[in-house]
């Protein structure tokens, strides 16, 4: 299995919260296996009374080329809870997750801390490193010295059906 680098938060008394590499095993990566080439019509679709589509075909979109902006580190992952409500993040979702990409203040990102899987918005404030739920329900995690947090990429979309 590949091996690739992450980032870990980790603290120790002396230098407060700090982001280093980590290598661990790799999820296995997107695979574009075939087309999925699907019709866009230039025009706008109205919230309103109805308008004749047929004459704006402009052309045809992959939705892997839409959705997945580096493939080779790529991966697709279902939600489970209800601790991203408020990002518009529900359970049952997929998550477009790119390695590549680095977290940042912010950013929405599947982590491992201590072991568990889990996504939430990544904090840096002043050295301290925090996941933050988008629920009031769920308080914020700080990540102190004797945890270890394993990033393993940045949410790029969400996938949800119309509801």
């Amino acid at each position: 299995m590949e091996k690739r680098e992450y980032f870990v938060a980790g603290r120790s008394r002396e230098m407060g919260a700090s982001m280093r590499r980590m290598k661990v095993d790799a999820p296995t990566p997107f695979a574009h296996k075939k087309d999925l080439s699907l019709p866009l019509f230039s025009a706008r679709v109205q919230a309103g009374f109805p308008s004749p589509a047929d004459d704006h075909l402009e052309r045809s979109i992959d939705l892997n080329e839409e959705l997945v902006r580096h493939p080779a580190a790529t991966f697709f992952v279902r939600v489970k809870g209800e601790s991203m409500l408020d990002a518009g993040i529900q359970s049952g979702d997929i998550l477009v997750v790119d390695r590549s990409l680095t977290p940042t203040d912010r950013k929405i990102v599947v982590a491992m801390i201590d072991g568990e899987f889990t996504v939430k918005r990544f904090r840096n404030q002043e050295g301290r490193i925090f996941l933050e739920a988008a629920n009031e329900q769920f308080p914020a995690m700080e990540i102190s010295g004797d945890q270890e947090l394993v990033v393993w990429g940045v949410v790029s979309f969400v996938i949800h059906p119309a509801r």
